[in-house]
């Protein structure tokens, strides 16, 4: 046996810097930092932690992961939350949501192999029309597409998501207006008291309010929902190009029948994926955040 599986397990519930809060697997939390320099921890890790003499602890390893999730800014890429079941993208009538943002998250998932699902909000409003209609290539694909009330019709909202959720651990993002806040306060009654306790754990309650956050929505502690704030820009860079279209289900059969093997699916002849942009298979709109995500990637390579 090695010496860090003789250590305690302990999920990290959510991190600022160095400084993380780990969760036992009896439910207590307290605030560990690593061994070393480096901080590779993310929210929904199992690490291997040791207790020291200020009933703090030190986290000794990270146990392998199952998937990994990164957001980037201008300068580099980060990873922020591990171990997912799966992905809920959050989207509203109003105000009107990026397609950018929102296939940038699928294909994020999509790579990192996690199952993503689109919650359409605020369906009492007149607008649900307009937004249900850009969501309709996404419908088409077979990515599942829940309309949803969530002020308006509490009740009923919360029907539809407690067997979407149960027994899984999902990450939940939206842009802001969409009801995120709305959603997290409906399913976790409690949000605010596990805030706290994470406030507690690490000594100060602002670590916790730009940062991943865990939440059980269960007493038995079976289904969760990670809080990212704000619409991550995810982090695509580690795709290489010409795998691009395999992560967009619209494009994967299309780009199968493309006369060469190398085509880039932007302006070659006897292209599959614009003879299906023409056709109607594929909807203009995506095409076009297609090219201007494979020009990013190219772009990164240099």
């Amino acid at each position: 046996m090695s010496r860090s599986a003789e250590l305690d397990l302990g999920l990290v519930v959510t991190g600022h810097g160095r400084h993380y809060t780990v969760e036992t697997p009896e439910g207590t939390r307290l605030h560990c930092t690593p061994r070393g320099k480096k901080s590779e921890c993310v929210v929904g890790d199992r690490v291997r932690w040791m207790p020291t003499s200020t009933g703090e602890g030190v986290i000794e390893a990270v146990e392998p992961r199952r998937n990994l999730m990164h957001r980037q800014d201008e300068w580099k890429t980060k990873s922020f939350a591990a171990n997912l079941d799966q992905l809920l993208v959050l989207v509203a009538a109003e105000p009107v949501f990026s397609e950018s943002q929102l296939a940038r998250a699928l294909i994020a998932a999509e790579a990192a192999g996690i199952p993503a699902a689109i919650v359409l909000n605020k369906a009492d409003l007149p607008a649900i029309a307009a937004a249900r209609e850009r969501l309709a290539p996404y419908a088409a694909m077979g990515i599942a597409v829940h309309e949803l009330a969530l002020k308006a019709r509490p009740d009923a909202s919360r029907a539809v998501l407690a067997p979407l959720l149960a027994a899984k651990a999902t990450l939940v993002l939206g842009p802001s207006g969409t009801g995120k806040s709305t959603l997290i306060n409906l399913l976790v009654p409690d949000a605010g008291a596990q805030i706290g306790e994470v406030s507690r754990a690490l000594n100060s309650g602002r670590h916790t309010t730009t940062t991943t956050q865990w939440y059980w929505v269960d007493g038995a502690r079976s289904t969760a929902l990670i809080d990212s704030p704000g619409f991550q820009e995810f982090g695509l860079r580690q795709i290489d190009a010409a795998a691009l279209p395999r992560l967009m289900p619209d494009f994967r059969e299309p780009s199968t029948h493309c006369r060469f093997y190398n085509c880039t699916h932007v302006q070659e002849p006897g292209c599959g994926v614009l003879a299906a942009v023409e056709r109607g298979a594929i909807s203009a709109s995506r095409h076009r955040i297609y090219c201007e995500i494979r020009e990013e990637l190219a772009r990164s390579r240099y």
